[in-house]
């Protein structure tokens, strides 16, 4: 079906325009706007990992959401800057002028709608920074508009107690956790017969800099990976995804919810 992981009472282009107009307390309406990507993720994974990511820890979530709290998802956004990838049959990517753009008209159609909560929900590691300008710019220009600019792996999670310390530092792509979470999510499209462990060249013991984190480099994946892979995929199992997903879940409802009665904090007069 069209809605996929997303239950249908909670997917937003199911809804009529009548509907949307006569919706109490829109101000306070949570729509959720999933990205993702169309990328290479090694030899074993599809290239819709992102993408599935995204919208698959949010449909669960929004089951489990309180049916009190009004909260809709918005058709995933498949595609997403993902040139970091591009030397790898397959990937698709928009620039970061084009995906600001899409980002920005959505964002202005909802507020012309009457919404003024929206949650970039993004599961790309390449493209954090892309939500987060495009949610400056959205409030700077609609004051009243909400725009939250979160990471799928970033809600509150105890995932790197199920990794080895190498993973929970270098497995950035393709790796343990991912493909574990795609076990779970999209088991027949997962080869774990094609897994692989890659991890990048060392850095100088002393060095400051990483891949990512404070101290970050430009980096493109060609460059420390030949199988696409920057991790550890072979050590992923199911049991790990329904605890990874499971765990995700719980901290995208509390942040959901949260957001629901969020008012955001202002100076006084």
């Amino acid at each position: 079906m069209i809605h996929g992981f997303i239950p249908p009472t909670r997917f937003f282009p199911y809804l009529t325009w009548t509907d949307i107009a006569a919706m109490p307390d829109q101000g306070n309406v949570v729509i959720v706007q999933p990205i993702g990507a169309i990328e290479q993720h090694g030899p074993h994974l599809p290239l819709v990992v992102d993408a599935a990511i995204a919208t698959g820890v949010l449909g669960h979530a929004l089951t489990a959401l309180d049916p009190a709290i009004p909260a809709y998802s918005l058709p995933p956004l498949y595609y997403g800057k993902s040139n970091e990838h591009w030397h790898f049959p397959g990937t698709i990517t928009l620039s970061a002028t084009t995906l600001l753009n899409v980002i920005r008209d959505v964002a202005s159609s909802l507020y012309r709608a009457g919404f003024r909560k929206l949650v970039l929900l993004n599961a790309h590691g390449g493209q954090p920074q892309i939500m987060e300008i495009a949610a400056r710019d959205l409030h700077q220009e609609y004051g009243d508009l909400l725009v939250f600019p979160l990471f799928a792996w970033r809600v509150p999670h105890q995932v790197g107690a199920l990794l080895s310390d190498r993973e929970r530092e270098q497995g950035i792509h393709a790796g343990d956790a991912e493909t574990s979470l795609m076990l779970k999510l999209l088991p027949d499209q997962v080869r774990m017969e094609q897994a692989v462990r890659e991890y990048p060249p060392d850095l100088p013991p002393d060095s400051l800099l990483s891949l990512e984190g404070k101290l970050p480099f430009a980096w493109v994946t060609e460059e420390i990976s030949k199988s696409g892979v920057i991790g550890d995929a072979t050590v992923a199992t199911v049991a790990k995804g329904d605890q990874i997903l499971a765990d995700l879940v719980a901290g995208w409802v509390k942040v959901l919810t949260e957001i629901h009665h969020f008012q955001p904090p202002q100076v006084a007069p």
